[in-house]
């Protein structure tokens, strides 16, 4: 066996037993809740997705967390990139004191784990009256999101030759104009792969959502699925999977739709 040969066959082991928990869903997904006995199953059965769905919807406002977390995806990605793409257009064409050190006093934001801006946000969030809202959920993610977006669209900038930017200063073009006309355009493919990641990042958080949200109408889908899981739910596992099968086809569409694009423009950016 070439090596070829054994890299394809393990790449290809590998895909299946990324499949499996894939197939489990979706098959536990269409088993009616009142069927299900405890272990999952691995064969279709009975038909009974369209009314774990429903149910899903009627029990926990799933359709609410959707609309919500299409809000705080929408929002947060576009206000994240767009302040994301600012700063890098600052570090890397303005003639900025020592770049470098404000890229990582940027960047160090993605090296901290999560956890630990927890117990400070929820005491900032409860003492500003931000907690339980909309606008408080957009702001943290908002937050969270622009390091990364930073990243991406540094990197492109930095490619782009210099020389474009010394003949817009001889024809007179100010920095604002410069950004809008010339760099903007240029970064637009950066532009849109930095937000098909957080807009997927957003959507599949979990922390945040459990932690700085209470009420169904802001509450991002995630929560509501943790809700629906949890000690208090009242519907069995087929209906929880159904709702978490409805809730992630947004996501997957959206990868599938851009997946080569997203992977080229990142390779670029790398």
């Amino acid at each position: 066996m070439t090596g070829r040969t054994a890299r394809g066959v393990l790449v290809a082991l590998i895909s299946v037993l990324w499949l499996v928990p894939t197939w489990l869903v979706v098959v536990n997904a269409f088993t009616p809740a009142e069927q299900y006995t405890g272990s999952p199953r691995w064969w279709f059965t009975s038909p009974g997705l369209f009314s774990n769905i429903r149910a899903a919807f009627d029990s926990a406002e799933v359709g609410q967390g959707l609309l919500n977390t299409l809000i705080y995806a929408a929002v947060g990605g576009v206000v994240a990139v767009l302040i994301a793409t600012l700063a890098a257009f600052a570090v890397t064409v303005m003639p900025v004191r020592r770049p470098g050190l404000w890229f990582w006093f940027i960047f160090v934001g993605t090296v901290l784990p999560l956890q630990t801006f927890l117990s400070p946000l929820f005491t900032g969030y409860a003492t500003t009256g931000l907690y339980d809202t909309q606008y408080g959920m957009v702001l943290i993610y908002v937050a969270l999101t622009i390091p990364f977006a930073f990243f991406v669209n540094r990197n492109f900038m930095i490619t782009v030759p210099k020389e474009i930017s010394e003949s817009a200063q001889l024809d007179g073009v100010n920095w604002l104009s410069m950004f809008l006309r010339i760099h903007l355009p240029l970064a637009r493919n950066a532009l849109l792969a930095a937000f098909i990641f957080q807009f997927t990042w957003i959507w599949n958080d979990l922390l945040f959502g459990i932690t700085l949200s209470l009420s169904p109408n802001v509450r991002p889908v995630t929560a509501t699925l943790a809700d629906l899981s949890g000690n208090y739910g009242t519907v069995g596992p087929p209906v929880v999977l159904a709702g978490a099968l409805v809730a992630s086809v947004p996501t997957v569409v959206l990868f599938f739709v851009f997946q080569r694009f997203f992977v080229n423009n990142l390779r670029l950016t790398a």
